[in-house]
């Protein structure tokens, strides 16, 4: 029977002994006649008395589980023409330590019904998305536990908390490890002078076991307790094979020190390997936390506090009192508490680390100014828009946490490696002993190699090889203004073979600005955007532009008409005027001309440029390098395109591209085994973002294009697409090197400790340092740049 939801509460009813009470979310609903006919329909299945809230959009159902069941409830509400939509939630998990210990967990919570979970070791979270009605947090929280591990969900005090518990965790490791050091430092200069050429008499072997056995089972409780519940959970990981290889090694030498204390013993071996395998964790954890630097330093950007003007007076105020429209007071030097625009004040911005942009950008009357970035020379006031959790700032977070939490589907291979890992160290750990007490007929000898097989062993540097590298990687992404939706985006983006480029606002300004007037006279100037200010066109805005540069007084319009794909009309001063697109020039090559005219009679033109970016033709040049194929598509005409691609160095394009013969284009292309990408801003550049197998947006563009993109840009710049495949390249190549040093460590290791090339020592200390050596090699993205910028 599938789990009880949240709210379900078992309890005595007269149909039955048992009912069971569900608390489902509805989507579709729009009038109270939905939320009658989805009541009706479900009050008819047995046993079932549903009521259906429209002003919540909720049903609460109560039904008994011998007649109907909470599929059969979900059924219905389908076949009613709405939906039960799933939720997710971030679990904390606790207790895991290596790739088998994800593999077990994952498993656990994927048995649930409605139920699909990922689980990062990193992160050290489990990101779960579930069906109410078949499952609940509750019922999440249960599959953890049993499976040997604990579970807190995510949220923004529970993270302050956990923060709290690592530094009091870390603290006490850093305690324990100190005194397992001391108490194992004369086990190992005991082995040194045994070794030695003149093989002194050293410890006692009382001392000795007195020396070990703190270390054993102090310092060495955590490998038991996690053996303990790993084996109770149904699994195995690298507890278990430390707490095996070193109780073999400690218990031995007891026997031996009982029955025959002249024997060799062999407490500093397991002494040894717990306490480099703690500061091996040690490190780890210290190696780990930096992972998620870059989104600990994005949560740090936002102020607590903002000055908002409250009756004409600035009052400090928390961010969570600020309400949308409040005018809020920004002095040089801080941070923007809000998104909004400014209204007052005229200054310089630092935007580079939300856009990974450099230059300061100046912000003046109406400019779009971002929670977070810093406020550089004067003051500023801006009206409040977006606030709190709606801020650019947390939407950044949010897209890269999840991509973040998502999963390379070059981490199958280790997945599928994990999976049977410990249990075949064990076997060989049995076969090495059994061979070794075979040739030598010592137990004792036999011990040795068979314990550093079982030490030597590191499945947690098969799971850290993938998620760290990910985590760094576009934490590092983020701050560079480089948005990847999920992992998997960047296994595709470093094979790309084509990059399909619109026109307009990629490869050019999209800002058609006025270049040349004929006569070049104010009064004309002034006309034509008294005239444009009925109007949002881009011309429009580019004589507004204009007009204020020259310090123009624009005045008002009456009897404004605009016609599309003939122009404008209206009165100015009492002229009745009329702009009109006019055919250019042979002098005017492939600009957009228009007419200014006065009933009939031609008083002006104007001609505007749409120009190329200044840095569209290095960042052509870079995709060439990289065996990238650029291809243009415009909409626009053929003299206009051949100019634009002339200009940026491209050879293919195509002119006159309607927006759903873009997304053929890339569908043919795709159709000869291509790998294509697809950068635009517009929206109708979504259908062929969509349709790419890669899909760049360019920030300043329409929220449709960024919702089909899988990857969105910051800054409007070609340059940060060549950036973005760069990164997705570096990224893998660092996977690929971690997944290697993994599997040729283990490959390379195992058999040396088999046939006793290895101490237990030598391996416990092997194994600790795999890993670091591994997340160390991921945390080198942390300074990475792209070619452009070293």
């Amino acid at each position: 029977m599938p789990a009880l939801t949240d709210g379900t509460t078992p309890r005595t009813g007269s149909r039955s002994n048992m009912t069971s009470k569900l608390s489902l979310p509805i989507a579709g609903m729009s009038c109270a006649a939905c939320a009658s006919r989805l009541e009706k329909n479900l009050n008819r299945l047995p046993g079932v008395q549903a009521h259906v809230n429209l002003a919540t959009e909720a049903a609460d159902v109560e039904f008994d589980p011998t007649l109907s069941s909470a599929d059969d409830i979900l059924a219905q509400v389908d076949k009613t023409g709405f939906s039960v939509p799933s939720r997710r939630i971030d679990l904390n998990i606790t207790g895991m330590t290596c790739a088998a210990c994800v593999q077990r967990l994952e498993r656990a919570l994927n048995a649930l019904p409605g139920v699909e979970a990922h689980v990062n070791l990193a992160t050290e979270r489990a990101r779960v998305r579930y069906q109410p009605g078949l499952a609940d947090v509750q019922a999440l929280l249960a599959a953890v536990t049993r499976s040997g591990y604990a579970a807190t969900p995510d949220s923004e005090e529970a993270r302050a908390q956990e923060k709290q518990r690592q530094a009091i965790a870390y603290r006490h490791e850093v305690r324990v490890l100190t005194v397992a050091a001391l108490l194992t430092l004369p086990l190992l200069a005991h082995m040194a002078v045994m070794l030695g050429p003149h093989h002194g008499s050293g410890l006692p072997g009382w001392v000795q076991w007195l020396l070990a056995t703190p270390v054993q089972f102090w310092a060495g409780w955590r490998f038991y307790d996690g053996a303990w519940k790993s084996l109770r959970g149904g699994g195995a990981n690298m507890d278990v094979l430390v707490a095996l290889g070193t109780s073999a090694a400690y218990f031995f030498s007891l026997a031996t020190l009982l029955s025959d204390p002249a024997g060799h013993l062999y407490f500093e071996a397991g002494a040894a390997v717990i306490t480099l395998v703690r500061l091996g964790k040690l490190l780890e954890a210290g190696a780990k936390h930096r992972t998620s630097a870059a989104i600990e330093q994005l949560l740090s950007l936002a102020p607590r506090t903002a000055w908002v003007e409250r009756d004409g007076v600035a009052v400090e105020t928390a961010i969570d009192r600020i309400q949308p429209g409040d005018r809020v007071r920004v002095r040089a030097g801080e941070r923007f508490p809000v998104d909004g625009r400014v209204e007052d004040g005229r200054s310089e911005v630092d935007e580079s680390l939300l856009t990974g942009e450099s230059q300061p950008v100046e912000k003046i009357g109406a400019s779009t100014v971002y929670a977070g970035t810093q406020n550089l020379s004067g003051q500023l006031i801006i009206r409040a828009e977006g606030i709190g959790a709606h801020t650019q700032l947390m939407e950044i977070i949010r897209l890269t946490e999840t991509a973040q939490g998502s999963r390379a589907p070059i981490q199958h291979l280790a997945d599928r490696v994990s999976a049977i890992f410990v249990p075949a160290v064990i076997a060989l750990a049995l076969a090495t002993l059994a061979g070794w007490w075979l040739l030598s007929g010592s137990l004792g000898q036999s011990l040795i190699p068979a314990v550093a097989v079982l030490v030597i062993a590191c499945p947690c540097a098969l799971g850290l090889a993938t998620p760290t590298a990910v985590m760094v990687g576009l934490g590092r992404g983020a701050q560079l203004g480089i948005l990847v939706r999920a992992a998997e985006v960047l296994e595709r983006s470093e094979r790309v073979d084509v990059l399909v480029l619109d026109k307009t606002g990629t490869l050019t300004e999209g800002k058609p600005t006025l270049t040349a007037m004929t006569p070049d006279d104010a009064a004309m100037l002034t006309l034509a955007a008294a005239l444009e200010q009925g109007s949002n066109h881009p011309i429009a805005q580019a004589l507004g532009d204009a007009a204020r540069a020259r310090g123009l007084n624009i005045p008002p319009v009456s009897d404004f008409i605009n016609l599309p794909g003939e122009g404008v009309s209206g009165t100015v001063t009492g002229r009745p005027l009329r702009l009109a697109a006019a055919t250019p020039t042979a002098t005017e090559g492939t600009a957009t001309v228009i007419a200014l005219s006065e009933a009939g009679r031609p008083l002006a033109r104007m001609t505007f440029s749409d120009r190329a970016r200044a840095t569209s033709k290095a960042a052509v040049a870079r995709l060439k390098a990289a065996g990238i194929h650029p291809l243009m598509l415009t909409g626009d005409n053929a003299a206009t395109a051949a100019a634009i691609a002339r200009e940026v160095d491209i050879d293919d394009w195509r002119a006159g591209v309607k927006p759903q013969d873009k997304a053929i284009v890339v569908a043919s292309l795709k159709s000869e085994g291509k790998i294509v990408a697809m950068a635009g801003d517009g929206v109708n550049d979504a259908p062929a973002l969509a349709s790419a197998d890669i899909g760049f947006a360019m920030r300043a563009g329409a929220d449709i294009a960024m919702e089909a993109a899988d990857i969105t840009l910051m800054h409007n710049d070609l340059n940060a697409v060549v950036d973005a495949i760069e990164l997705s390249q570096v990224v893998m190549r660092r996977i690929r090197q971690n997944l290697f040093f993994a599997f040729f460590y283990n490959i390379l290791a195992l058999p040396l400790a088999a046939l006793g090339y290895l101490n237990p020592v030598i391996a416990g200390a092997a194994m600790a340092l795999s890993s670091v050596s591994v997340v160390s090699n991921s945390l080198r993205l942390k300074h990475w740049r792209p070619d452009r910028a070293q």
